[in-house]
């Protein structure tokens, strides 16, 4: 089937009274990490660089990422005529760039990297799945099922790959646990706090913590227990391990604990 495009969103559904101010906060910085998928398509096509037809699905993959940026940057401007989608981008990508001069990955096998990929479409398409059921306005509703649905399209292209990488290199439960944890603590660097920033920031000063926690803030919330569930059964399928077994279970548990807390905390704290 032809992938969605900005001219197929119904942009006159547009609801401004069903805009969530926190939501709306949290699209912004979503726009800008999604937008900067073209320098992670650059990236891939180095570590890959003898692989054309790898290369050929990084390729498509960071245009897809790329309008994923301009549909949530161009809902954001409806919600918030003042927001100026192109000047937050670039305060945002002149602020934070990812290391492009590679001829390797930087988890040190292209096994290793296609499991983060994974991880990473984990994350994202939960993320939208949450963020489309949470939200009453349609055209946001629209565009984030579309969100979701591609990137859990790319979480089985990865993985597909991965299998292909892994039959060569056969990275270990553990070598690919390592991965997926050095990728998970790595949601709390500079690239999604930052895009919150260059989106968000009225004057203030960049500091990163508070900018972590003003995202989680908005983000957390959205979550329910089917959102982590799934997550949660992703990332265990891409380590090589039982998705729906005993320690699926525990997992889900520990991680709706902590969203739940960490909510209550934040709130309470702003």
């Amino acid at each position: 089937m032809p992938h969605w495009t900005l001219e197929s969103i119904d942009w006159d559904r547009f609801d401004p009274a069903a805009v969530n101010p926190d939501v709306l906060k949290a699209i912004k910085a979503s726009a800008m990490v999604e937008a900067n998928g073209e320098d992670y398509g650059e990236y891939l096509c180095k570590v890959f660089h003898d692989d054309p037809e790898f290369q050929a699905v990084a390729r498509e993959w960071a245009l897809e990422e790329l309008q994923h940026g301009q549909a949530l940057g161009r809902w954001a401007q409806l919600a918030d005529p003042s927001f100026d989608y192109a000047a937050s981008f670039k305060r945002f990508t002149d602020g934070y760039q990812i290391p492009l001069d590679v001829e390797k990955s930087v988890r040190g096998s292209r096994a290793g990297e296609l499991i983060a990929r994974c991880i990473v479409e984990t994350g994202t398409s939960t993320y939208y799945t949450a963020l489309a059921d949470a939200t009453d306005e349609p055209v946001l509703k629209a565009i984030c099922r579309n969100i979701a649905a591609d990137e859990f399209r790319h979480y089985k292209l990865f993985y597909s790959h991965m299998k292909r990488y892994q039959a060569r290199e056969k990275l270990g439960v553990w070598g690919r646990l390592k991965v997926v944890l050095g990728r998970v603590f790595e949601s709390h660097d500079d690239e999604l706090a930052y895009a919150y920033y260059a989106a968000n920031n009225t004057g203030e000063t960049y500091r990163r913590a508070d900018c972590s926690r003003a995202y989680a803030r908005c983000a957390y919330p959205l979550y329910q227990r089917p959102h982590v569930e799934r997550g949660i059964a992703m990332a265990l399928k891409a380590c090589g391990l039982n998705a729906t077994g005993r320690l699926s279970r525990w997992l889900a548990n520990a991680a709706c604990g902590f969203l739940r807390y960490h909510a209550k905390r934040l709130n309470a704290a702003s």
